[in-house]
């Protein structure tokens, strides 16, 4: 079995170990870490990436931006 957990580092307890005991009881398991970047996930998906992509430049172009009233922040 393949599993991916995808969770910030002061995510990890007791809970979740108990629940990765759980799911592979009596089994060797490898533990790999690495640091995820949000950006590269989002951009795997063809669609997504296009999406993203094109607002991006939209935003550099002030085309499609809706700017809140900042009049409420103060």
């Amino acid at each position: 079995m393949y599993t991916i957990y995808r969770l910030k580092a002061d995510e990890l307890d007791n809970a979740f170990l108990e629940n990765l005991k759980s799911t592979f009881k009596n089994k060797n398991i490898e533990i790999s870490v690495t640091e995820s970047d949000e950006t590269e996930y989002l951009l795997r998906s063809p669609a997504n990436r296009e999406h993203l992509l094109t607002a991006v430049k939209d935003v550099e172009n002030n085309y499609n931006v809706i700017a809140p009233d900042q009049r409420q922040f103060q």
